[in-house]
């Protein structure tokens, strides 16, 4: 039986186009743009063999666990794909997550080896209770475009033949984020990782030979099996919203990149920079917009600047991923669902803006969405809940071939994200018969009437008030319509099932809150929008911010259990309905 191991994608590239660039590392400038070092895909697979030589070398075992903290770029790219085409783990924690997180997430994985810049080794030295596992370290450059061979040389040790792994064979360990929780280790097999390539193939029409931009590090191992070529962007992973979106731009313009992914933080700032300068990106086929809902605004200033592209957004998790995908032009209303000409239908845009959630598409091939009661208990079964209908919110739960099936070393916490379907769960992952693992997204929606997933907020942040519940993505977009609001945030106080609603908004800029009176004219207008829809009526308690804590890898996903903390705190403005014109009371 040939093996699953998602490395194999590499050598069959550089056998049918070694030419072919594999990765494009930028190591300065110069009058002509943008100087990259270059590796084929001949060249990085030779890279490859060569870090396989050094893992050898140090006594590294298939199944052993390695941790990785390198640069990204080149020793990202090689370093990982040498530890899967070994038969290693690869064990990658966002350093962006805190150090105390961090460490935390270290000692609970327990690795065996460290492949790290010397920074890391560094670290791990001064936090050795956390490294103890260690007993293997394999030091790695701290440039982006250090390379262990020569140009055009081939590695000249014993090749090491590509481990032959199951589809069920642990790959890696990639951590969650942390944004409403600890960050947990993700279990992803050879399986998994095939499924990924095929559904993100499938779902965007990839082609080998296109050129891709990643602003999220770990996506750029996905391109040699997509047969794409990465271009490593000038971005900071540590600090992405701190980016320069003119080297952006330029990348994208110099090298014809026909594929990127970020997040919607990251694309705002982008698009910002073309409207600016009437630039356009006529190379772009897809823009990917990942890690927050995706504004419609943000939809229409991106769309703008793409004469020849479409951007999409695609709806998932580490744990799940990709789920479901929407483009612009069904978000705008260019692409109508067969069926959606009833009177009084809601394009999505308009409907986002009137509290219905946000729309984030259709199932992507091969993958089932089901909502289900929300509990925030264990789910045991499938056979001790039941679907709801069309147009009811409950959670968010999904099945697929590209649905991971446990977290590292947290049984407690894989019981509680996952539900087993007895009557596959010992299947092969595979299109014909996806496994049975349903994952508990952690988000709460519903399904329309033409089967496309409406996203309406995390379950941990929904507020429980004796009324019933608010969801953050039915609240949010009726205060984010104001001019001099750059987002908001719906928060509780109080204990759940009684809490009370609140709004906190985060001005557009200074100007609008510069004084007491400008400040107390800003929250009865904030009041008005709220008043004039029937699930936000009763929020009469808004708080002003004047920078909201957000994640680090997307810089995208607002902290709101951090800001209700905040609020809980702190005495916010408080209206009652006589601070509201009659007229919109009466609407």
């Amino acid at each position: 039986m040939s093996s699953a191991n998602i490395a194999r994608h590499l050598p069959l590239m550089a056998a049918s186009a070694p030419d072919r660039p594999a990765v494009k590392v930028p190591r300065g400038r110069t009058g002509a743009g943008i100087d990259y070092l270059t590796l084929s895909f001949a060249e990085l697979d030779a890279e490859v063999d060569a870090w396989m030589g050094r893992f050898a070398a140090a006594s590294l075992s298939s199944g052993d666990r390695a941790l990785v903290m390198v640069r990204q770029g080149l020793p990202l790219i090689a370093s990982v794909f040498a530890l899967f085409k070994y038969g290693a783990v690869p064990v990658i924690i966002d350093p962006g997550m805190g150090l105390k997180s961090f460490l935390a997430c270290v000692a609970r994985t327990r690795p065996k080896a460290l492949v790290g810049i010397p920074l890391a080794q560094l670290v791990s030295r001064f936090a050795w209770r956390s490294f103890r596992s260690v007993d293997t370290r394999i030091w790695v450059s701290g440039s982006p475009t250090a390379r262990l061979l020569a140009p055009g040389a081939r590695y000249a040790g014993d090749r090491i033949p590509l481990h032959a792994s199951a589809p069920r064979d642990l790959a890696a360990v990639l951590f969650t984020s942390g944004s409403t929780g600890a960050p947990k280790g993700v279990c992803y097999d050879h399986g998994m990782f095939d499924a990924q390539v095929r559904l993100v193939r499938s779902a965007y029409a990839i082609r080998p030979g296109e050129i891709d931009l990643p602003m999220l590090p770990i996506f750029a191992l996905f391109n040699p099996a997509l047969g794409m070529t990465t271009i490593v962007p000038e971005l900071d992973p540590s600090r992405p919203a701190a980016v320069d979106p003119a080297r952006i731009v330029d990348a994208i313009r110099q090298e014809g990149v026909t594929n990127s992914f970020g997040s919607p933080t990251l694309w705002r700032k982008i698009a910002a920079h073309c409207r600016a300068r009437q630039l356009t990106l006529p190379s772009l086929r897809r823009v990917l917009m990942a890690g927050a809902p995706v504004p419609v605004q943000l939809f229409e200033d991106v769309q703008a600047i793409l004469p020849n592209g479409t951007a999409h957004s695609p709806y998932g998790a580490t744990e799940a991923l990709p789920v479901a995908s929407v483009s612009a032009d069904e978000v705008l209303g260019k692409l109508v669902p067969a069926g959606n000409a009833a009177p009084g239908a809601l394009l999505p845009a308009v409907a986002t803006a009137a509290g219905a959630g946000t729309l984030v598409g259709r199932p992507v091939p091969e993958v089932q969405i089901r909502i289900i009661p929300i509990t925030d208990g264990p789910v045991e079964s499938l056979e001790t809940t039941r679907p709801l209908p069309a147009g009811e919110i409950g959670e968010i739960v999904v099945c697929g071939p590209a649905v991971t099936r446990e977290y590292a070393d947290l049984p407690d916490a894989t019981r509680l994200a996952k539900i087993v379907d007895p009557l596959q769960a010992d299947r092969p992952a595979s299109p014909d018969c996806p496994p049975g693992v349903w994952h508990r997204m952690g988000d709460v929606g519903y399904l329309d009437a033409h089967g496309r997933l409406w996203f309406c907020g995390r379950k941990a942040e929904r507020v429980e008030t004796d009324e019933g519940p608010l969801f953050t993505e039915q609240v949010e977009p009726i205060f984010n319509a104001h001019r001099d609001v750059r987002r908001s945030a719906l928060v509780g106080l109080g204990e759940p099932g009684r809490q009370r609603p609140a709004i906190i908004v985060e001005p557009r800029g200074p100007a609008a809150v510069a004084t007491p009176s400008l400040r107390r004219k800003l929250v009865r207008e904030l009041r008005v929008l709220a008043a004039a829809h029937a699930h936000t009526e009763q929020i009469r308690l808004m708080y002003l911010h004047p920078a909201f804590p957000v994640d680090v890898r997307h810089n995208a996903k607002i902290h709101r259990l951090a800001l209700a903390r905040w609020a809980a705190a702190r005495a916010g403005y408080e209206l009652d309905r006589r601070e509201v014109p009659r007229e919109v009371l009466r609407q």
